[in-house]
């Protein structure tokens, strides 16, 4: 069987997550949409066995969470009426977690927004860390079960909530054509639900940011283009995929140093990855083809 070499499927990696949709990719670089589909399977696959593994006993002190609205096949308003609609379609949530500090996002999941989602996604995060957190959240109210599951008292937990209003024109009115402009925040409520967070540290400021940086990095998560998930397991495994690199591979401006990553902040590597490195844990991981059985004997004539 053919197989590409290296630096192409590095390539194609690189372009998934700098916001590329498959098709887009098998134009730029000539390559089948079967080839961009597989080695998405592969990597999203071995990469997200991989950060399991070895995103734990994480010294983070301070973490934020939030959820970013994504679709599968349709929106949910319009599942009724699709053609050949599967089961998993409609509106789809990807919860993250990112450590104030490190700006790593240890944790993630996809699925919807009920309070068993977030039971999964806390008991995961907690089972990352090392030390008693401060966490902050939105005022979504699962997380109240959530943490309360997973975290027990241990932890010093509060939500904020943003009340934001229209965004208006110069002359105060609002219209229906600025309803793509971002809200204006007009005030803030803390609220602390368990522990003793310090007041001035609560705020889900970074996680927003982070889901900005997941939705312009990969296309499905794009408004308003027909680039999004066809698949919910596809829509999981570029996450997976994405975060590998965000952790590993992406240097963060904000960490203060020339060249690290929030991976290296986090004590969970001492460099920079390259996306080859990412398909050696790829190969590695991936079983080897099966070997043809025998052939049948030739009847007698």
């Amino acid at each position: 069987m053919n197989k590409l070499s290296t630096e192409k499927r590095a390539m194609i990696l690189r372009l998934l997550v700098e916001g590329m949709s498959m098709r887009s990719i098998t134009r730029t670089l000539g390559c089948s949409i079967n080839t961009v589909t597989k080695l998405l399977e592969a990597a999203g696959t071995y990469l997200g066995e991989f950060q399991d593994e070895a995103i734990r006993n994480l010294p983070c002190t301070r973490l934020e969470v939030d959820e970013a609205w994504s679709f599968v096949y349709a929106k949910q308003k319009n599942v009724a009426r699709a053609k050949s609609a599967p089961a998993e379609a409609g509106d789809v949530w990807t919860w993250t977690a990112i450590c104030a500090d490190t700006k790593l996002i240890p944790s993630w999941r996809v699925g919807d927004r009920s309070a068993a989602t977030a039971v999964d996604f806390m008991d995961d995060l907690r089972k990352r860390l090392r030390n008693r957190v401060q966490l902050s959240s939105d005022g979504h109210r699962p997380y109240l079960i959530a943490v309360e599951e997973a975290f027990g008292g241990d932890v010093d937990y509060a939500m904020i909530v943003k009340e934001y209003g229209n965004p208006a024109d110069d002359d105060g009115s609002k219209q229906a054509h600025r309803r793509y402009s971002p809200g204006t925040v007009n005030g803030v409520e803390k609220t602390v639900v368990v522990g003793s967070p310090n007041l001035d540290l609560i705020s889900t400021s970074y996680a927003e940011r982070s889901n900005l940086t997941l939705r312009m990095s990969m296309r499905r998560f794009t408004r308003l283009t027909n680039a999004f998930s066809k698949k919910l397991n596809n829509h999981a495994l570029m996450v997976a995929l994405f975060t590998m690199y965000y952790n590993y591979c992406r240097p963060h401006k904000t960490l203060g140093r020339i060249h690290t990553t929030p991976a290296m902040a986090a004590k969970l590597t001492d460099r920079v990855w390259k996306l080859e490195d990412l398909i050696a844990i790829i190969d590695e991981r991936t079983p080897p083809p099966a070997k043809p059985g025998p052939k049948p004997k030739a009847r007698p004539e």
